[in-house]
């Protein structure tokens, strides 16, 4: 208790001499969406201890009705971030909690408790996001454009241009300087392979901080964007003809006591550095990735860039989606779910930049932990090019294919035992809000289909 005391009382000296005068009280919604109360500096003890309430009717997916209790959103110390686009006033990640107990439809208390089983076998993940992203303008008939100040972007392969990425450098370095005061060391950016696409690299931590920090990106990058008459969108895919926008998780685990990396085997005979343990983490993944993708990939629009076939090699301007719907693994190499980064280290190329992250890490600790404690094997890594292959050619090879569409990917999760526990009963409402949003999208008269349909018959 003493020892709370004494970082509470630090705390505040820090505020008041960063000047802090009012504080955001911040948590995330079932969607990953941002939600926020400010609260002036005097009631700094009051959202420590009590919280700022909220009526959880009002949002999505947080368990309550009108008739609910409040939910207080307590924020957590460690979380201290100074706004760096707006002075005297700082953001904490919270926790939810209702009638004094941890609310279980809270995102960040569901990962705290799946993180917290476990450091209870010994071990933690860590975790590490590339947050792709666009910046666009909207035109007066409500469709978008590529924000393109200098007239510089129409290259088919734009990725990592010098001319595309100039009139970004300031917002660039906006982002990047403010993730460096905030201590994030970000160590590059560069303009991606979609016009109009960036991308600001963070180094990695606990899953949980990982968690916080992508939130605080998103946050981040709205409000720069604006700056220079921008909207920046993490949608999965806001152009039919463009790459989408993932949020790729690097990601190692490591032995709670020493931090080593527990994934990590130079011995490997495959070559690919990694450990029995890995392989099975591997293999739970796999196994379960059928539903897992409903939770990494959680939108309508994100089933746009998991696309199979000739979409893989044409689906944008630049010849190649980046991104692999084959429940596959390999070395390094981009055309599979999972690429072996380096030694002990893998990267999910699924994971949508539409994730929310809490419930994604949580999902994705569950399946990789159900491998290890079955043991299973997930066969011989894969080092072709899996856009290279026709469908008939993977289906020989015995490579299974990911849900290709949030309908397909919801029916995985209603089967999925291991995968709903990881969410705790915010499965239930997962699964209730998204079969309505499929249901809702399936409505829709597109421009498409007008195009296509309206003279054919």
């Amino acid at each position: 208790m003493a020892k709370a005391e004494n970082k509470r009382e630090d705390l505040k000296r820090r505020l008041q001499e960063d000047g802090i005068e009012y504080l955001l009280t911040q948590f995330v919604d079932i969607h990953g969406s941002a939600k926020t109360k400010m609260v002036p500096i005097s009631h700094f003890d009051d959202v420590v201890d009590t919280g700022a309430g909220f009526a959880g009717g009002a949002l999505w997916g947080m368990g309550q009705g009108p008739h609910a209790h409040d939910m207080l959103a307590r924020i957590d110390l460690s979380t201290y971030t100074p706004l760096p686009w707006q002075p005297k006033i700082a953001r904490f990640a919270s926790d939810l909690f209702v009638d004094n107990k941890p609310h279980p439809y809270c995102p960040r208390q569901n990962l705290k408790r799946v993180l917290g089983g476990l450091k209870d076998q010994g071990y933690v993940l860590n975790v590490g996001i590339e947050p792709e992203h666009f910046l666009v303008t909207r035109n007066d008939d409500g469709s978008i454009a590529v924000w393109d100040p200098a007239g510089a972007e129409s290259l088919e392969k734009p990725c990592y241009d010098f001319k595309g990425i100039s009139p970004a450098m300031d917002y660039l370095r906006d982002l990047m300087d403010g993730m460096a005061k905030l201590g994030w060391d970000p160590y590059q950016s560069d303009h991606e392979d979609a016009n109009g696409q960036y991308e600001v690299n963070f180094i990695y931590d606990d899953a949980l901080i990982t968690s916080d920090r992508y939130t605080f990106f998103k946050m981040m990058t709205s409000q720069f964007a604006q700056k220079y008459g921008a909207i920046a969108t993490h949608m999965p895919k806001p152009f039919t003809d463009r790459t989408g926008s993932a949020g790729h998780i690097h990601y190692h685990m490591a032995d709670a006591s020493s931090g080593e990396n527990v994934f990590m085997d130079e011995s490997d005979e495959q070559g690919l550095g990694l450990s029995e343990m890995a392989y099975h983490f591997i293999g739970g993944v796999l196994a379960h990735a059928p539903a897992l993708v409903a939770i990494t990939s959680p939108t309508v629009n994100c089933y746009k860039r998991l696309q199979v076939g000739r979409s893989a090699l044409t689906g944008s301007r630049s010849g190649f989606t980046w991104t692999p719907a084959f429940i596959s693994y390999g070395d390094n190499n981009r055309t599979q779910m999972i690429r072996t980064a380096g030694p002990g280290h893998f990267e999910d190329r699924t994971v949508s930049g539409g994730a929310n992250p809490y419930l994604a890490l949580a999902a994705y600790v569950a399946a990789g932990m159900d491998g290890v404690k079955r043991k299973l094997d997930p066969g011989k890594a894969n080092f072709e090019n899996n856009y290279a292959l026709s469908l008939e050619e993977i289906e020989k090879r015995g490579i299974k294919v990911l849900p290709q569409s949030l309908k397909e990917a919801l029916e995985e999760l209603k089967k999925d035992d291991v995968i709903q526990s990881a969410l705790g009963p915010i499965a239930g409402e997962f699964i209730n809000l998204k079969e309505m949003e499929w249901n809702r999208y399936h409505r829709q008269v597109t421009q498409w289909e007008i195009d296509q349909y309206l003279t054919l018959f």
